[in-house]
């Protein structure tokens, strides 16, 4: 049976992206919104996008939009943690009371407190968790989540967590986008060493997540106190045959993890606030999408990535928000990403970009973050005349409405 098409409009502004390069500095001035915009949907795929009174005369039928409204793409969230148990405000006072990483480690925090909370919880409060978190980001416009496991660090937990992912996934309207992190950091109840844990793991884990097709993305910590880029470069070789996608968790404290990045093709290097020229360089001079994650730095007070020189380098970047229960708790991607822009001097075009198709090509997902035809009807929409003052509000001016494929999700 033949589907009806639907007509979403008018706006006062729909800004489209198309066009953008998906690498290197975009001006304002590209981004040409088009004004009295309507979006032509078909079975949660965009037809067309255009004048809304000569759309009108297509469709069969029509959502109208009332008062002044802006309507970007749906906006992409490709690096977040946000399925765990517990809380670690604790650590968040600590760090502000001057307390370094390895202290509050030593003391019971850090990664390993997270890792054993989510032990603790069963898999039905992890989904519990998972829907909550994702929900909200729905509300602020976000219709495509990444989301990682790395706080189980056993082939049974992690089974958990990226279980429960695909179950909270069946549940809610944005799109979750699932990830190993099986090598985060070194489990403390493992009884061998780095490269005896990853080999572990790829033989253990490896094969059921491909039979049940739970991932088809593996992420890795290069850091000193996680993994060397020697082991992690061998962990990554071995997913690559077997058919993954590889993230890696870059340059956070230290740098090494972006070189590794770029030899293994992987689609993206995320945080890079350790990023100097050389790393700069070699990121901008491949296909691997650099994801900065302001939330990390917000959250540690520590440096932001350098989004202004890697874009200026003729590289990608990519925003996404670390939601996390220990550096990132905020969670609020477009706050983050509008502070990014602040400090790091970033166009709106290059913000928006680095929310949107950008952030999606991170995830190695090029049907959305466009306004265009055959791309999904993913939009979120802002009471406003005008898209720049979406910006200026830094993340305060929140969605009036969102739509996932089409369908009215989120509206107040």
């Amino acid at each position: 049976m033949e589907t009806s098409s639907t007509l979403i409009g008018p706006f006062t502004q729909l800004v489209s992206l198309e066009g953008l390069s998906l690498k290197g500095a975009i001006k304002d001035e590209l981004l040409t919104p088009i004004s009295n915009a309507g979006v032509l949907v078909k079975d949660g795929l965009i037809l067309k996008v255009g004048d809304f009174g000569e759309l009108s005369q297509e469709s069969d039928q029509t959502i109208e939009v009332e008062g002044s409204q802006v309507c970007l793409p749906g906006f992409v969230d490709s690096h977040t943690h946000i399925c765990f148990g517990g809380s670690r405000a604790r650590d968040y006072a600590a760090r502000n009371n001057g307390k370094t990483y390895l202290e509050i480690a030593r003391e019971g925090g850090g990664i390993w407190d997270t890792v054993t909370k989510t032990r603790e919880a069963n898999a039905d409060e992890l989904v519990v968790g998972i829907v909550r978190r994702a929900n909200r980001h729905l509300t602020e416009g976000v219709t495509t989540i990444e989301v990682k496991s790395g706080y189980g660090l056993s082939v049974d937990e992690e089974l958990k967590m990226l279980r429960a992912v695909a179950k909270a996934g069946e549940k809610i309207a944005p799109n979750l986008v699932p990830t190993c992190l099986a090598a985060h950091i070194l489990p403390r109840d493992f009884h061998g060493n780095h490269g005896d844990y990853l080999n572990h793991i790829s033989q253990e884990l490896f094969p059921t997540l491909i039979e049940e097709k739970l991932t088809n993305r593996m992420d890795a910590f290069i850091e000193e106190e996680a993994f060397s880029s020697a082991i992690t470069t061998e962990y990554f070789l071995k997913s690559k045959e077997l058919g993954f996608d590889i993230t890696v968790h870059a340059d956070q404290f230290s740098s090494g993890g972006s070189e590794v990045a770029v030899n293994v093709n992987a689609i993206s290097a995320d945080h890079l606030e350790a990023s100097g020229q050389k790393e700069i360089e070699i990121l901008s001079k491949s296909n691997t999408i650099a994801t900065a994650l302001p939330g990390a730095s917000m959250g540690l007070g520590v440096a932001f990535t350098p989004g202004r020189k890697i874009l200026d380098a003729g590289g990608a970047l990519a925003i996404a928000s670390d939601w996390n229960p220990g550096s990132a708790p905020m969670g609020d991607l477009l706050v983050q990403a509008c502070v990014l822009g602040s400090y790091e001097k970033l166009s709106n075009a290059e913000v928006l970009a680095g929310i949107t198709f950008r952030a999606a090509a991170a995830l190695n997902l090029h049907d959305r973050g466009r306004l265009v035809a055959g791309a999904k009807a993913d939009l979120t929409i802002f009471k406003t005349d005008h898209y720049n003052e979406i910006f200026y509000h830094q993340g305060k001016l929140k969605p009036s409405m969102v739509f996932k494929e089409g369908k009215l999700v989120h509206s107040n």
